[in-house]
Formats: structure tokens, sequence, C-alpha cells
């Protein structure tokens, strides 16, 4: 009897399944997620890593990733504090450590930007699901993919706002101000607002940055207040947005409008701490949850009874991010560095939970970013239960039905 016949395929097959076996016995992906779990960035780091959390564990339930077995998503957290250091170190970490499949992050551009490097030099997946620094996906990197809106869409969509409003409520604009953190963010945002302003023929009366760990933002108030601008532009964490919003409040700065950038202005906290004092500004975000999106009102529902306030714009992208990753890995069929970053080269994702982002589908452009990420303007109010209230407005196919904008402020 020739056994060799028998024992070549059955050695064949032991190692055409090995890899198969060893997820059938761990049932666990890795994905590493570096966020700003303290310091100034932290609540929308946790907003983030509870968006997350909540997300994985919808999909476990479901039956995890079945290509691969059932396998779990285990979720890893590293708090980068908003310091680029400490997410190069932990990107090293997760990756040579901890073994991930894939990593995402990390909300401040400042932290995702020399962090995607790592991974890219390391072949390793990153989905950036907020960060929103336009060269992160303009350096020829193959891992990295970006979920998000890029600063120059943001803030020529303000712009773009800000030229509707005066065509729509007939009034001029001719002097403007830029307030924004120091960080790469608020830099970032400052750099595009130069060159649009311009464009636009405005003249900058004021161009100031500050620090978003300062205790007291007087002397910067002052300066706006003194330069008279018709608008203001802002960028601000939560900590410093109601800083800032409390000092404008208490030394009566009268602005045509104000225009933030979300972050700070989009957090569930800042409207708790302000109140009326934000009433009439406008904030550019991703998302908002009077959208007419599929799903979007159950979501947000399971998540405010989790966490106890709704969702944002940064929680909706880290959530969605999680069903791009269990899609990816539908796709691939493996944890394997080049079949997830080819699976997400590949992407067009479209409904599902996905469905509640507040464009149609997920679909990567050479470089890596979202070429259908698109963004809203809302506009800050009362409601009728005497709670302020966030409204699109703005682009008009998505402003709120009987909604009328108010523009300019009352009182300028």
């Amino acid at each position: 009897m020739n056994l060799k016949k028998f024992i070549v395929p059955a050695i064949v097959l032991a190692m055409g399944t090995a890899s198969f076996s060893a997820y059938a016995a761990e049932k666990v992906v890795k994905i590493g997620n570096i966020l700003p779990l303290s310091g100034p960035s932290a609540s929308v780091g946790i907003q983030g890593k509870q968006a997350r959390e909540m997300a994985v564990d919808e999909i476990n339930k479901a039956g995890g990733i079945k290509a691969l077995g059932g396998a779990k998503l285990k979720l890893l957290f590293a708090d980068s504090k908003g310091d680029p250091t400490t997410g190069v170190t932990e990107t090293e970490r997760f990756i040579n450590t901890e073994k991930v499949s894939i990593l995402t992050g990390a909300w401040n551009s400042s932290v995702t930007y020399p962090a995607t490097q790592v991974a890219e030099r390391y072949g390793i997946p990153f989905v950036v699901e907020v960060s929103v620094r336009d060269t992160i996906t303009e350096r020829g990197f193959k891992n990295v993919f970006r979920i998000a809106a890029k600063d120059s869409w943001w803030t020529r969509d303000q712009f773009r706002f800000l030229a509707d409003m005066q065509k729509e409520f007939k009034t001029p604009i001719k002097k403007v101000a830029f307030v924004y953190e120091n960080g790469d963010w608020g830099t970032g945002f400052a750099e595009k607002w130069r060159g649009l302003a311009k464009a636009a023929g405005y003249q900058v009366v004021l161009d100031e940055p500050y620090p978003s760990t300062a205790s007291d933002l007087t002397p910067v108030v002052l300066k706006l207040k003194r330069s008279n601008p018709d608008v203001v532009f802002m960028t601000s964490n939560a900590a410093d947005a109601i800083l800032l919003t409390k000092t404008m409040t208490d030394l009566k700065v009268n602005v045509k409008a104000i225009v933030t950038s979300g972050g700070g202005h989009a957090d569930p906290s800042y409207l708790e701490a302000v109140g009326k004092n934000a009433e009439y500004l406008f904030d550019i975000v991703e998302w908002e949850t009077d959208l007419n999106r599929p799903g979007l009102k159950e979501t947000n529902d399971k998540f405010k009874k989790l966490y106890g306030y709704n969702l944002t714009g940064e929680a909706v992208d880290a959530y969605a991010a999680m069903y791009l990753i269990k899609d990816v890995l539908e796709r691939a069929k493996s944890t394997d560095p080049n079949a997830l970053r080819a699976a997400l080269a590949a992407t067009n994702l479209k409904g599902g939970k996905t469905g509640l982002l507040a464009y149609d589908s997920i679909q990567f452009d050479q470089t890596g970013q979202n070429k259908n990420a698109s963004l809203v303007v809302v506009q800050v109010r009362t409601g009728k239960d005497g709670k302020m209230d966030r409204i699109s407005v703005w682009p008009k196919n998505v402003r709120r039905a009987g909604y009328k904008v108010v523009f300019p402020q009352p009182g300028k």
C-alpha cells in the first residue's frame, strides 16, 4: 500500500488551513486605537472611544467576522494625551508588542501625522476617522485612509456658507477675524482661511492663535473686540471654546456672525456650560442629529441611553470606522496587511450602519482620502423646551424644514 499518496495531501491540507485554524482557536482581531483620553482634547477622545465600543459590541454580538470563522474584534486603547511623541510611542507598541492588525486615530492632527508615518513604515493599515490636516493623506502613503473631510474642505465650505448667507440676506461682509488654538488643527485652518479671505476680498483685522491650555483668554478677546470684525472664525477644543464664549459675553463682543469648526464647539459639554450665550452661533460639522438619514434616530437614541448625550460628528465617524473595518476584514478574508490595504483601497461602502453618515458612501481616492465626505453647517438656537438646539441650515438641501436662519446676529 502506497502511504505517500495519503500522507502528502494531508500535510498540504493541514498547511493550507493553518492560518484559518489559528483564527478558529483565537477568534480575535486586534484593533489599536490611539486617542486623546486626557488633556485638552479628552472629551472628543472619549466620545470616539465610546462610539467604537458601541459599534464593536454590535459587531461581535452579530457574529463577528464571518469570513474569519466568527473572529471577534478586540479594541485596544492608548492615551496619546494629545502629544505627538506619546502617539508615536504607542503606535510602535501596538505594532511590535500587541501585534495589532489595523490602527485607528488619533483625532489630533499633530499626533495622527507622525503616527501614520510609523504605520506606513511597518506597512500596517491606519484608518483616520477624523484628523483633518490635509497633508496626512498627501505624502504618497499606501496604508493611510481618512474617512473625514480634510481641513481645506472644511474651510472652503465655511467661506461658501458665508457667501451664501450674504446673498440670501443681502448683508455684506467686509472684515473677518481668525481666533484659533495653536496646534496643527487650528494653524492648519488659519492657513487656509488667509487664502480664502484674500480671494473673497475680505480684510483680515485679527489673526490670533492661543494655547488650548490657557486659563484666561481675556487678552485674546480684548484684541477681538478692538478689531471690530463683521465675522469671526474659530477653532477650539471644549474648555477653551467655553472660556472664549463666556469671556466674549462678559466683554460684550458684537459681531454679525461667529463661524466655528466643530471640535470643542460641537462637544456636548459646550452648550451645557454656555447655554444661551451660544445663541445664533454657526458651527460646521460632518453630521448632526436632525439629518434625515436611515437609522440615525435609533443609533443616536441607543448611544444617548448608554452615555447620556447625543452622538457628535466625531463619534459618528468613529462608529462608522468600526463598520468599515468589519467590511474590509470580510472582503479581505485575512488580517494580512497587504490584503487589508487592498480591501481598503477598493472600498465602496454604502448603507447599513454607515448609512447614518451625512453622505452616501465611503470611497477612497488614490491618496486614501474619502472623496465623498461632506459637511453641514448648523445654527445654535433655543428650543421649545428652553434647551439649546443645533439646527442644520446649510447646504439648503439639508436645512431643517420650516427653520428660518438668523443672519446677521441681532444687534449688529
